[in-house]
């Protein structure tokens, strides 16, 4: 079994990146180690807020052996010039959740005939002497209004290209198949297996 210890406290993508993992890795997220901080992500890119993330991680650990990656997404909507962007979890403000942050994404795209958007994650990797990154992106468009069970943040209103469904509407076994979190995820997997 091997393990890979991720700095996030998010629940929702840890189950999500466990369910893509091989039934011979683990994941091990903040919670699970007792550590008990919110990283902030003071980054200006997904790459920069994944490093810092990472890297705090692996001073905490403190072992170059482990397996140490986090994880920043973001939805880049066109008319909207990419946002929001890396303020994707907090763009309805700091303290707000999902529901608010649609309704923002919805309100601003309100008179907008563009609708396409992309999901990105960046995995960072930090074990040894190095520092790696690993991109995942679907493109897709901005429903008119949320639809779907399941999945967390953006997923009642992102229909991915080639789909007639949000991803909440898909629910997990796809959307861990063809998602933009999986599309790193197996690089990073692709990597570890080398």
């Amino acid at each position: 079994m091997k393990t890979i210890y991720i700095a996030s406290t998010n629940a929702h993508k840890l189950e999500e990146i466990q369910s893509i993992l091989p039934a011979d890795f683990l994941l091990k997220g903040l919670k699970d180690l007792e550590i008990e901080v919110d990283i902030p992500e003071t980054g200006k890119t997904l790459e920069e807020n994944a490093l810092l993330k990472a890297n705090y991680l692996q001073s905490v650990i403190n072992n170059s052996d482990a397996i140490v990656i986090a994880d920043d997404s973001g939805l880049e909507v066109e008319a909207l010039d990419g946002k929001p962007g890396v303020y994707s979890a907090r763009y309805a403000g700091e303290e707000k959740n999902d529901k608010e942050n649609n309704k923002k994404l919805l309100d601003e795209l309100q008179n907008k005939t563009n609708r396409k958007a992309k999901f990105v994650t960046i995995i960072a990797l930090v074990e040894k002497n190095k520092q790696l990154i690993f991109k995942g992106e679907v493109k897709g468009t901005i429903a008119f209004v949320p639809k779907g069970e399941h999945g967390f943040g953006y997923d009642p209103l992102f229909i991915p290209q080639g789909y007639r469904s949000t991803f909440a509407e898909l629910g997990e076994k796809v959307k861990s198949e063809i998602s933009h979190r999986a599309m790193a995820v197996n690089k990073l997997l692709a990597y570890l297996n080398n």
